[in-house]
């Protein structure tokens, strides 16, 4: 599941909705002034939650997570900062569960479906305490990464069904504020080091899922246990152990099919933000598999709205979401790249008459923009005084390449215990890789081999 990569001496010379349709409200500045849920069902009209499409915004997440016949949404009504007056009132808080009580606030609580209690209080010409965002995650083992963001700790009570993941809020209250260096500069160590953790496959779900076929270091089968809290333990405790200067998510973030993919996204990168380690990603085949699933691009956009993250969406010439490259440069305050990271999109799974399963492949224009970028590169270091004459690129992708399935396959370190799968049709961007000088590919689900094409 994860590969430590530790580049030495890179010393130099001296960045769903549901079937009713509503309109969203589009706030340029807005802050929160009321809450509420809306239930619809085949047997009641739509009619009994009637809101002004003006005011009232959906968050597209549907409660009961498509597991019932009704539907079951939160509603939020916006204002707009610039448009408020003195007698406006606006939500302050937010509380999920029984009955709060604070002497200290002349507004009483007031009940909301759901277990919601709102206190609100009227415009004083600020909105740092005010609420400005609202958002649902799913489960118990939620978390929420974004900075200032609270999590509720009592979920929602809309009773849903005992093994669908608890709708709980997320609320932040003022202006989310960015750190003094959102995209910090990637650099190698005074000591000419720079340390690589990859973590592939991690498969979260939505709630924490099952750990099935699990065996111990003696390959004794485990008993079934909940999968996600141990996932997101292990990422942390290797992050601890390992002190990487970047980590690397190579795909399939995300199980397939999964109801809420904000929230499995939050429990992968939680653990690396909390440490406050760079990383960057690119998607894998099952990451955007699912009939409720975001897209990539709208994962992207979750991802470049974290700290820390320095995920690209890449240029829109390019098939796919995720073609980019990061430089490492030597130590501050020199400027100097010693090291470039490509990451490229594998798309996904794809249907065969032939294959099963078999893959989409590389696309030309992903190969045309990594040998232009790669070659635009080498050309700035050649007319570089300073050049530095010994550079290392990687590659970073998902599904392997046709050559991780070749029988001559040289196994340098590590255990082939299963084939790789692959796309059938090579694209020969190995090829391209090789023209390039590139150093290493890091694919998703070959987690365990280090090893390279024999030649001819």
């Amino acid at each position: 599941m994860h590969r430590v990569l530790e580049l030495l001496e890179l010393r130099p010379p001296k960045t769903t909705t549901s079937s009713i349709p509503y309109a969203t409200a589009v706030v340029a500045h807005p802050v929160v002034t009321d809450l509420t849920i809306c239930v619809f069902s085949p047997t009641v009209s739509p009619s009994t939650c009637e809101l002004d499409s003006r005011i009232w915004h959906r968050i597209e997440k549907e409660l009961y997570l498509h597991t019932s016949q009704q539907s079951a949404w939160l509603y939020v009504a916006l204002a707009n900062e610039e448009e408020l007056t003195a007698e406006d009132l606006l939500v302050m808080d937010i509380k999920v569960g029984e009955s709060p009580h604070n002497p200290s606030f002349d507004h009483s609580w007031e009940s909301r479906p759901g277990g919601i209690w709102v206190l609100r209080s009227k415009f004083s010409g600020e909105i740092d305490r005010a609420v400005t965002e609202v958002d649902v995650l799913f489960g118990t083992d939620a978390v929420d990464p974004r900075p200032q963001w609270a999590l509720m700790r009592s979920p929602l009570q809309i009773d849903s069904q005992p093994k669908v993941p608890v709708p709980r809020l997320s609320v932040l209250h003022g202006r989310a504020k960015l750190g003094p260096d959102p995209r910090p500069a990637l650099r190698v160590r005074q000591d000419g080091k720079f340390k690589i953790v990859q973590i592939s496959d991690t498969h979260m779900g939505t709630g924490v899922g099952v750990c099935k076929d699990a065996i111990d270091a003696h390959g004794n089968n485990l008993p079934e246990s909940e999968a996600d809290p141990l996932t997101v333990d292990f990422i942390g405790k290797t992050l601890d152990v390992e002190r990487p200067d970047l980590v690397v998510l190579t795909g399939d973030q995300l199980h397939h099919d999964i109801s809420d993919s904000q929230s499995a996204l939050f429990k992968v990168v939680a653990p690396i933000i909390d440490r406050s380690i760079p990383f960057a990603a690119v998607f894998g085949n099952h990451d955007s598999e699912g009939i409720h699933v975001l897209s990539r691009m709208a994962q992207m956009s979750i991802l470049q709205n974290l700290p820390f993250n320095l995920c690209e969406p890449g240029p829109e010439h390019v098939d796919g979401i995720g073609n980019f490259c990061l430089q490492i440069l030597a130590p501050a305050p020199s400027q100097l790249p010693l090291s470039t990271l490509y990451f490229l999109d594998t798309h996904g799974q794809i249907s065969s008459k032939i294959h099963n399963p078999d893959y989409d492949h590389i696309k030309q224009s992903q190969i045309d923009w990594f040998t232009d970028t790669s070659q635009a590169q080498r050309s700035a270091r050649d007319k570089d005084g300073n050049n530095n004459r010994f550079y290392l690129s990687l590659a970073f992708l998902h599904i392997p390449l046709p050559e991780f399935s070749d029988h001559h396959l040289s196994i340098r370190n590590g255990h082939k215990r299963e084939p790789p799968e692959g796309p059938h049709f090579n694209s020969q961007f190995y090829d391209a890789l090789a023209r390039e000088g590139i150093s290493a590919l890091g694919c998703g689900p070959v987690n365990d081999i280090y090893g390279y094409p024999l030649p001819g």
